[in-house]
């Protein structure tokens, strides 16, 4: 969402900030909308104004015993005015909140120009690559028995897994490892939020209404699956005056995520890579405006730390103005490598929002003492996607010469003794 007076005081400005994105200019579409508003607004104040002063003539001329109908009259007709003008006022402002919520956020200038993912700039990279050529995760997991996509297709179809014995016990110890760390030593607090979700909350975040169609929903009740765990964290402060000494506020939550991947049919259809459900540690910080590019960069390092600490080789990139997120105003990518398909896949995004979330939800902060606020402003990064960390921890430790899975030294103490994963 944007400040309509912003859009108003430089217009120009924010066509060209759009036009990054690859869209038209909208401004003067908008500014229509909000003149005719405007312009609603005055009538209604004015008539608002002219029923009080009839409404004390009545009072008047009833306590001097004259005859009132023809000022009763008059008010009666101005209300009727005044209705029709408010229902006006409300389809004005609700087609211009339409329109400015379905409207990314601008950029930040550092962000580079491009199209596509093929235009997104490497900043660099870490760790040696040690695989080449190798067997994918499907191919190991299945040999070794801990993988099976066939009975999990079976019961729930495409796009979903079943995992078993020692490589389910991997997944939560890398999903354990991550939550320790951000909570020992990079600040954050863990919570554990609701999974569903009512519409509010993924208008606040940005999901809605745009991304509609990329979301689970429940039948008989107003919920929707989450699909990051971003959307509850983020919520946290919505709709409140946070306390500036409380800020930067990190949380972060390990969950379960739900998307219908509508957006990517095709794509990564071997394995699970694109998965509808998934499980992530997503990280949110919540900070002031002075503080957010340096929140953001914080975010990064906590999500590479965790590689780094797992040794996997690692390209960090930022994203083109063509890739970077609907609610993003500047996002790094971490891209691990992949022995399987010997490039790097991403396993962390890691986004600034500025306001513009804070903007949806109404979080604002003020300083102790002060009368004005402010809005906040959000980051959320994956720290990391625990199925693709599998996938890389699957690939990269694989031991060609017995096809067993050396389990990283970090994970040692969270898998109860198993220091390699073997054929069953």
């Amino acid at each position: 969402m944007f400040d309509i007076r912003a859009i108003r005081k430089e217009p120009e400005f924010f066509d060209k900030a759009w036009a990054r994105r690859g869209l038209e200019p909208r401004t003067s579409e908008i500014l229509k909308i909000d003149e005719k508003k405007r312009r609603v607004q005055t009538l209604l104040q004015e008539l608002q104004a002219k029923r009080n002063e009839e409404s004390k003539k009545i009072g008047i001329i009833k306590k001097d015993g004259g005859d009132a109908m023809a000022q009763m009259e008059a008010v009666a007709a101005i209300k009727g005015q005044v209705a029709e003008l408010e229902e006006k006022d409300r389809k004005l402002g609700e087609q211009l909140k339409n329109i400015l919520s379905s409207l990314p956020n601008l950029l930040s200038v550092d962000v580079p120009d491009g199209t596509d993912e093929g235009d997104n700039k490497e900043l660099y990279k870490w760790g040696d690559i040690k695989s080449l050529n190798g067997p994918d995760h499907v191919e190991i997991g299945e040999d070794i028995g801990g993988i099976d996509f066939e009975m999990a297709a079976k019961m729930s179809g495409a796009r979903f897994t079943i995992l078993i014995g020692a490589i389910a016990r991997l997944e939560r110890a890398l999903s354990q490892f991550f939550i320790d760390i951000h909570t020992r030593d990079h600040g954050y607090i863990e919570v554990s939020p609701p999974l569903l979700v009512r519409d509010n909350a993924l208008y606040g975040t940005s999901q809605l209404p745009k991304f509609a169609e990329d979301q689970f929903s429940t039948r008989e009740t107003d919920h929707y699956l989450i699909p990051t765990a971003e959307v509850p964290l983020t919520n946290m402060v919505a709709g409140q005056i946070v306390d500036h000494d409380s800020l930067p506020r990190r949380y972060c939550a390990h969950t379960p995520c739900f998307r219908s991947e509508a957006g990517s049919a095709g794509r990564d259809t071997r394995g699970m890579l694109r998965q509808h459900q998934f499980y992530k540690v997503e990280m949110v910080s919540i900070t002031t405006p002075e503080k957010s590019e340096e929140e953001h960069e914080h975010m990064l390092n906590c999500a590479e730390t965790v590689l780094k600490k797992l040794e996997l080789p690692f390209r960090t990139v930022i994203l083109c103005s063509g890739d970077t997120g609907f609610g993003a105003t500047k996002t790094y990518d971490i891209e691990v490598w992949l022995p399987g398909q010997e490039t790097y896949r991403e396993i962390s995004s890691v986004s600034n929002c500025k306001d513009f979330q804070a903007r949806r939800m109404n979080a604002r902060t003020r300083v102790k003492g002060a009368k004005d606020t402010r809005y906040v402003h959000t980051l959320n990064g994956s720290g990391v996607a625990v199925g693709r960390a599998l996938i890389a921890v699957i690939e990269n430790y694989y031991d060609p010469i017995d096809g067993g899975i050396i389990v990283p030294e970090v994970l040692k103490p969270y898998m109860g003794g198993i220091e390699k994963i073997i054929r069953t």
